[in-house]
């Protein structure tokens, strides 16, 4: 059984200074490998996501005694450090563009204080439910929210499940 001791939370990140770091498919991947773990692990209940290219929404809610800053802090630390290995790899000129003057690192990908709201109504869950889910149409990425490969509106528009990892709002 999965214990909550949170509510649900509106969570967005965003890559510093707004660059396309997450244009590439490969890294948007690598957001969905972490959320799949986090689900997989038992630390995260996640209803709704969208990712961008340069920042993402997830609607998710901590479990079994997980703090949202512990996971937070896990699923920003580790996609960072994925992303930075295939940079190093891959396109050293651009991870360049992410190098800091910082005591506490060399390079940093996400901004800091990410945005975490509580959602305590249903009402602002479904705002933020159909806020995240419209970014792509509002951005010019698609026509409608479930044509965006990169997001759970599919799942509520068709039912269709690419991810294995989203519990629908009403379970």
């Amino acid at each position: 059984m999965i214990a909550t001791e949170y509510h649900p939370q509106f969570f967005t990140a965003t890559i510093l200074e707004w660059k396309k770091l997450l244009q590439p498919d490969k890294y948007k991947q690598t957001i969905i490998d972490s959320l799949k773990f986090l689900v997989n692990e038992q630390r995260v209940i996640v209803t709704a996501f969208v990712i961008m290219d340069n920042h993402l929404h997830i609607i998710w809610q901590t479990v079994n005694g997980f703090t949202p800053q512990q996971v937070q802090h896990s699923f920003l630390r580790y996609t960072a450090q994925q992303i930075k290995f295939d940079l190093q790899e891959h396109d050293p000129a651009f991870l360049e563009e992410f190098r800091v003057d910082a005591a506490d690192r060399e390079y940093q990908f996400w901004e800091r204080n990410p945005l975490s709201i509580d959602l305590y109504s249903e009402k602002v869950f479904f705002q933020k439910m159909d806020y995240l889910h419209a970014n792509p149409v509002v951005e010019g990425l698609c026509q409608y929210p479930e044509e965006y490969k990169y997001s759970s509106a599919l799942f509520y528009e068709k039912e269709i499940d690419l991810f294995g990892f989203i519990t629908h709002w009403r379970e």
